[in-house]
């Protein structure tokens, strides 16, 4: 997280100056609408769809780097349950009974597809453009 926020607040910051130049923006500033309203009626609901998308895409990067890290001995040591260790400790039981890797193997899979296709169902409903 220490290592990804530059990236987000850039992204952030981007889509905020885009809104900001926008017409409906420039009109509520004609009608006099006050900063507090332009920013939270205007600005903050057409920022959010690209946060949820961004989201739903940085958990499952980090699931897959936690569960590598754990798998390769760097991450959370072995009393802590990770999909990582669970995998690492099933490699040594592979030729015996496949199902000890298949199954953290497909979970980190089915947490990892979940979580994106809940965060592409989000950006449908929260995007403003895709409900015409």
């Amino acid at each position: 997280a220490l290592l990804i926020w530059p990236g987000v607040s850039r992204l952030i910051r981007g889509e905020v100056l885009a809104r900001r130049s926008s017409d409906y923006v420039d009109a509520a500033r004609v009608i006099g609408a006050p900063n507090s309203r332009i920013i939270l009626r205007h600005i903050i609901p057409n920022v959010i769809p690209t946060m949820v998308v961004w989201i739903s895409l940085a958990i499952p990067g980090l699931i897959l780097t936690e569960a590598t890290l754990s798998f390769l001995g760097f991450g959370v040591q072995i009393p802590t349950p990770s999909w990582g260790n669970m995998l690492d400790g099933a490699t040594d039981y592979y030729a015996k009974s496949w199902t000890n890797v298949f199954i953290p193997g497909f979970m980190i899979w089915i947490t990892v597809l979940a979580i994106n296709l809940i965060g592409n169902g989000l950006r449908d409903a929260l995007d403003p453009r895709l409900s015409e």
